[in-house]
């Protein structure tokens, strides 16, 4: 089994829709892209507005995702099609417990120079509040 590693850059973007509001963040990064022949993983430190420091690792499977971020900010959250899966989003002021149902997950590898896209549509409960809807859309392009 061999490692492909690729230095990459690209863009993560959320939108959340909560009743009639829609909170819309975009990060742009630069990492590391690897691929085995069961998985993908995408690496990268982001830097917030709030001068937080976060190290993101995103693990692909063909049937989940898992997203774990640590640092300021440390969570670790599952996604698998029409699950519930449970996580505590940790902050430095408060810890927020989340249950997540995944709808929709869709990937394709940054392959022969092609643009990578992962795509989630789910929902989030914060502390057993009302669920917000959420759609994580990532896209990884190879740096030459």
């Amino acid at each position: 089994m061999e490692t492909q590693h690729l230095p990459v850059s690209g863009t993560l973007q959320m939108k959340i829709t909560d009743g009639k509001e829609i909170e819309d963040t975009t990060t742009h990064f630069t990492g590391d892209f690897y691929h085995r022949e069961k998985m993908d993983v995408l690496t990268f430190q982001e830097e917030n507005d709030d001068d937080l420091s976060i190290k993101n690792l995103i693990t692909i499977h063909n049937d989940k995702v898992s997203i774990k971020r640590t640092g300021d900010i440390t969570m670790h959250q599952q996604f698998r099609v029409n699950q519930i899966t449970e996580d505590v989003f940790k902050h430095p002021h408060v810890n927020i417990h989340m249950e997540t149902y995944t709808n929709k997950l869709k990937y394709q590898a940054p392959i022969n120079n092609d643009s990578g896209k992962l795509s989630i549509s789910f929902t989030v409960k914060l502390d057993g509040q009302e669920e917000r809807e959420h759609q994580l859309n990532l896209l990884i392009k190879e740096d030459s």
